[in-house]
């Protein structure tokens, strides 16, 4: 019998109000006095994969790690992956080269003091890494990091290198990038790593196609979500528009549960094992 393929579970650590989409409506000068809500969500998330003895990857945002060092910490020690989502969650394709470097270099710094455990892995905000920023991937590999998880190869308003290749790749600077997970339909890819998506579609999908890429490509797919998708009961910030409502608030009252159901469905493991060797 062929052992379960293990695939890698994933979870951006920032806070509802640190999403880019919702960036006009809490300027970075509101942070700190916006109630929080990240602990509470991530401790339940701790909870959940504790049921299921599954192992995860920890992308902390450098601004909630300094908040919440004992957070870190806590992930830490259940056997969990620290690794870093950079500092302020400016996406990646906004920032100079140089101000890219310095903020994932300062969110490494800091993730390493709290944690104690070297950090290997990143993860651009809003997966920002794409064709009008190619060097952000040399700046990743400079600031020390082995792998990153910043591409996301799918067509999307707002991110997307649709022509990437859809499994982890070695660059030319030695830096392994690990994409979400796609499914090949129709001469397409289509979405099947996570996200609003998750949300949006119903959960056979997302099984559907994590199962395919198992047994079709006989490879581990790479799966994310936030802590905010499991806390229907976050503020509304009904001044953003529709499109913005729909994609931050659709199903959130559903997410848990189907985390439940995709933790029971399959195997899951940390991204740095998972994809250890890679390419």
């Amino acid at each position: 019998m062929t052992p379960a393929i293990i695939n890698a579970l994933t979870i951006d650590v920032e806070d509802y109000f640190q999403v880019s989409a919702l960036a006009p409506h809490f300027p970075r000068s509101d942070w700190e006095s916006t109630p929080c809500r990240v602990e509470r969500n991530v401790d339940r998330i701790l909870e959940l994969l504790a049921e299921r003895d599954a192992r995860a990857t920890f992308f902390v945002l450098g601004w909630v790690a300094e908040r919440y060092p004992q957070l870190v910490r806590r992930i830490a020690e259940r056997g969990h992956e620290v690794a870093s989502h950079g500092y302020s969650h400016e996406r990646a394709s906004a920032q100079s080269r140089e101000r890219f470097l310095a903020d994932i270099v300062l969110a490494r710094a800091v993730l390493e003091d709290i944690g104690g455990l070297a950090v290997r892995g990143y993860r651009a905000p809003s997966f920002s890494v794409g064709k009008t920023n190619p060097w952000a991937h040399d700046c990743i590999a400079e600031a020390g990091y082995a792998y990153s998880s910043s591409v996301y190869p799918v067509r999307h308003d707002h991110y997307g290198i649709p022509d990437a290749p859809r499994f982890p790749y070695r660059l030319d600077n030695g830096l392994l990038e690990v994409p979400v997970t796609t499914t090949r339909l129709l001469g397409r890819n289509w979405p099947a790593g996570g996200g609003g998506y998750f949300r949006l579609l119903p959960y056979a999908v997302s099984r559907w196609q994590i199962a395919k890429v198992n047994r079709d490509d006989a490879r581990p797919a790479i799966f994310y979500f936030h802590p905010w998708e499991i806390d229907p009961g976050q503020p509304r910030v009904r001044e953003a528009s529709s499109k913005t409502r729909f994609r931050h608030y659709v199903n959130l009252e559903r997410t848990e549960g189907r985390l439940r159901r995709l933790l029971a469905d399959f195997s899951w493991g940390r991204a740095d094992h998972v994809f250890h060797g890679a390419a």
